[in-house]
């Protein structure tokens, strides 16, 4: 038996509603979260657009894969490099970046993994220094509809 010709796809992100991933507490009891539309997930691959809201804060962490990060919208500072629409971030096999800070008006980016899209978290110490300077509290995690093969979450 032959392999079934390759037929290309689409993926309409209209149609698809942003799904609350992680989510803080920021001093005054506004509540600050990241959003996905996970437009691809498989082992192999990953593909979300993602948004950030304003002022959101995330650890430094790499991936299990090769990674881009590309801004679509708005402002976010990764390692202290302040990254504006039109950046493109390269983040090779377990690079680690942050802290992610995202700016006063949020940030709205695609990101793009080849294989495990994971966080692996690095600086545990300098994120939680970070959070209580800020007066931030993270909540626990939203549920999130993920297929079984995706393992138990790391973030």
């Amino acid at each position: 038996m032959t392999d079934p010709q390759p037929r290309v796809s689409y993926i309409h992100a209209e149609d698809m509603d942003f799904a609350e991933v992680k989510s803080q507490q920021h001093a005054g009891g506004k509540r600050v979260s990241v959003w996905l539309k996970m437009l691809e997930l498989t082992p192999q691959r990953a593909v979300y657009h993602t948004r950030y809201d304003p002022g959101l804060v995330l650890e430094r962490h790499g991936h299990n894969s090769d990674h881009f990060v590309f801004v679509i919208d708005g402002e976010v500072t990764f390692d202290q490099e302040v990254c504006r629409a039109g950046t493109l971030i390269k983040l090779p096999h377990k690079a680690t970046f942050g802290p992610i800070i995202a700016g006063r008006e949020g940030a709205e980016i695609l990101e793009i993994y080849f294989g495990d899209s994971r966080p692996a978290p690095a600086g545990k110490e300098e994120y939680a220094a970070l959070l209580k300077e800020r007066g931030i509290n993270e909540l626990p995690h939203p549920p999130v509809d993920l297929p079984d093969w995706f393992g138990p979450r790391t973030d």
